[in-house]
């Protein structure tokens, strides 16, 4: 699990305040696939909101921590019922290939008076 200074916590804070919920974990808790969507949702966004439809308050924290655990993502901030989590993107492994594909200049265009001449 990852771990956040105070002052990027806040950042983080501020971002996700207009953020809608990406994925919401239904009374069942957490299942397979429910981890696949939130790895999903981390890999394209870094941070995400998710919504649990979970009423025990104390079930509310053991899912959250779990989350983060699984996912290796730092939790951000936890009010209710709505976690905010983060994880940065991974490096990217396949690098695209660095050289180019040169295309030929156009040629400019001639004048009126050129074809006068």
């Amino acid at each position: 699990m990852l771990t956040l200074t105070i002052t990027h916590r806040r950042e983080l804070k501020a971002q996700a305040h207009a953020l809608n919920p990406v994925v919401m974990i239904g009374k069942t808790g957490l299942s397979p696939s429910v981890i696949a969507e939130l790895d999903r949702g981390l890999l394209s966004h870094e941070l995400i909101k998710i919504k649990a439809q979970i009423d025990d308050r104390i079930a509310r924290n053991v899912l959250f921590e779990e989350i983060c655990q699984q996912l290796g993502a730092a939790p951000v901030q936890h009010i209710g019922k709505i976690f905010i989590i983060y994880r940065p993107k991974p490096e990217e492994i396949e690098k695209k290939p660095t050289h180019t594909i040169h295309r030929k200049k156009r040629e400019a265009f001639r004048a009126k008076r050129s074809f006068q001449n």
